[in-house]
């Protein structure tokens, strides 16, 4: 009866995981098409020297090659993807525009590699002027960050092929983009947000507060005074019209601002002939925001019970096996190797992400710079963590009676390839059963799973062979990551019996996340303060806001797995697989194959 109830409760769980991955792509869908008023359809073209590129397409409603209607080119920034600009091309559909959100070379579906070929920007805005029913006297375009400088690009190469632009977080004259003046480009809006990291880099200023005075900025707006945010300059007319928005918020933050996705709305609207007028207040394209990650958790949530089902069958069920005795650190010991988990990854994240674009340059082996980086990241801190557990072990715990086995890693004082074996495939077919939701909700819904900084999206054929190349180095240090946080740092109650399943949870979150969270804190509440970043690594700094996340992530599929299995392994290889698939599929590649 309790095999049976326990079926009933799996069964229960997959069903609601299952049920919130088809509501949130449902009201993602929903809202992405406006109600069903916009169709978007997933488009591939040539660009320059026979590169594919990948982009999505915004049609509204009654636009026709008859009755054509103005076109926006949306262009996300670095190491993100076409799917980061929904906002800004949900909001520009709803009010009558075609939008085109682009992949840039190298990003997304779109052939390495990346910052070729103006990024890619003058081959989207020939492709949308190309389609009939575009409105040729009526094309814009908006880019973040460095799809500010594939706007710039196209700006550059198409002149007078464009009437408006807006760079969101941008700037010109910085790498790759052209000089601005106060004739070129056409009909500027800056929208720079407050708190904005790359203020040095973008318009060389420690502080975004700063640029208004900067001869930089005054160029470009045409004056020599300080440049007063919210004022017009120059003339719509003339193709000589400027104006600053600072929204509240920071660099990324511009993808979720109401307020700056407003800004960008206003301009096109007084910008461009056409569209039907709807207020820049009128927003909804955070609803999909929403969908799309009420989705991403249903898709974690099915793991468990997928994995826990498999484990009861016949062919996986020696895997499911009782706990060894606890041999973990206790006390002081405890403590003392709690802060060593917490503060290591965050002392090590910049030094070694920046090491790992030195020591291995992108290749076709590994040819993602960021993920390279990252991976060195972990790698590093798996090699320090296991040098300090192997002291710990061989010069004190193993006087108390521990051996491998405690940690959770051998079978009767040995390995056992078949058991590894077998882990590595269930934990391969839990994985699988995720990636299929993903697949579906990609082509029922016509999303990916997100929120914000947060994007899990389906893997290309091109990219699957990229996560295999990255897949062992991460797993070494998941299989280091799990031992420790289920074998020494393991919490039992004072008669030896596991402390309750949500205790080790939230512990073992904390043990993987704490430390990026102290680093992400000193980092933005100096910035917030009126200080630069602290680290000046405004790149890496928003890379890390993801792993918060992704690593209590972990720690729940580590620990849930370890109680079901007795080791490390189905943990560690599941989340070696998810999290290499998670971070190579968000990549850019850099390798020119």
């Amino acid at each position: 009866m309790s095999d049976r109830n326990d079926a009933r409760r799996l069964l229960w769980l997959a069903g609601l995981a299952l049920i919130l991955v088809l509501i949130g792509g449902g009201i993602a869908a929903y809202t992405q098409t406006a109600g069903g008023t916009v169709e978007i359809r997933d488009v591939r073209f040539m660009g320059t020297n026979g590169t594919l590129m990948s982009a999505l397409l915004y049609v509204p409603n009654g636009v026709t090659a008859e009755n054509p209607a103005p076109g926006i080119l949306a262009v996300h920034g670095y190491i993100n993807s076409r799917e980061t600009q929904d906002g800004f091309a949900i909001e520009f559909a709803r009010r009558g525009y075609v939008v085109l959100a682009l992949d840039q070379t190298g990003h997304g579906y779109s052939d390495p590699p990346a910052f070729a070929n103006g990024f890619g920007g003058p081959d989207g805005l020939r492709y949308l002027r190309s389609l009939d029913i575009v409105d040729k006297d009526n094309v814009a375009m908006e880019g973040h960050s460095m799809g500010g400088w594939a706007s710039l690009a196209a700006a550059a190469v198409y002149p007078d092929d464009y009437k408006a632009i807006v760079l969101e977080g941008s700037s010109t004259g910085a790498p790759f983009a052209a000089d601005g003046t106060a004739e070129w480009p056409r009909n500027m809006a800056l929208v720079f947000a407050e708190w904005d990291e790359f203020s040095q880099l973008m318009w060389g200023a420690e502080m975004p507060k700063d640029m208004v005075g900067t001869d930089k900025l005054k160029t470009l707006f045409g004056t020599t005074d300080t440049v007063e945010i919210g004022r017009l300059y120059g003339s719509i007319e003339d193709g000589t019209a400027r104006q600053l928005y600072m929204p509240r918020g920071t660099h990324p933050n511009n993808h979720i601002s109401t307020e700056a996705i407003g800004n960008a709305i206003e301009w096109m609207q007084k910008t461009l002939v056409g569209g039907n007028g709807l207020p820049p207040s009128d927003q909804i394209w955070y609803w999909k925001e929403i969908g799309s990650f009420v989705a991403f958790v249903g898709m974690v949530l099915f793991f468990f019970p997928v994995g826990t089902l498999l484990l009861k069958s016949s062919f996986f069920k020696e895997l499911s096996e009782s706990m060894p005795a606890s041999k973990a650190a206790t006390g002081t010991g405890w403590w003392v190797a709690a802060a060593l988990s917490v503060i290591i990854p965050a002392l090590t994240f910049f030094w070694l992400q920046n090491r790992g674009n030195e020591w291995f340059p992108a290749s076709a082996f590994w040819p993602q710079t960021i993920t390279t980086g990252i991976m060195t990241w972990a790698v590093g801190n798996g090699l320090i963590v296991l040098a300090l557990f192997l002291v710990w072990h061989y010069q004190m715990n193993r006087n108390n009676g521990a051996t491998f086995e405690s940690y959770g890693v051998t079978w009767n004082g040995g390995l056992s390839w078949r058991k590894i074996g077998k882990s590595l495939l269930l934990a391969a077919c839990v994985a699988a059963s995720g990636y299929l939701l993903l697949v579906l909700a990609d082509t029922i819904f016509e999303i990916d799973f997100r929120l914000w900084v947060l994007a899990l999206k389906p893997m290309s054929f091109f990219q699957f062979h990229i996560f295999l190349a990255y897949l062992i180095p991460f797993t070494f240090f998941f299989l280091v990551s799990s031992m420790v946080l289920n074998g020494q740092m393991r919490q039992t109650q004072p008669n030896g019996s596991p402390v309750g399943l949500w205790r080790a949870y939230l512990v073992n979150a904390a043990l993987l996340a704490l430390g990026i969270v102290i680093m992400l804190l000193i980092q933005y509440l100096t910035l917030m303060g009126g200080r630069p970043l602290p680290l000046a690594e405004p790149l890496l700094t928003i890379i890390g806001i993801q792993f918060v996340p992704l690593l209590i992530i972990v720690a729940f599929i580590s620990t849930y797995f370890y109680r079901k299995t007795g080791r490390v392994y189905t943990g560690a290889f599941l989340n070696a697989i998810f999290i290499t698939w998670y971070i190579v599929a968000g990549q850019a590649v850099q390798f020119a194959f």
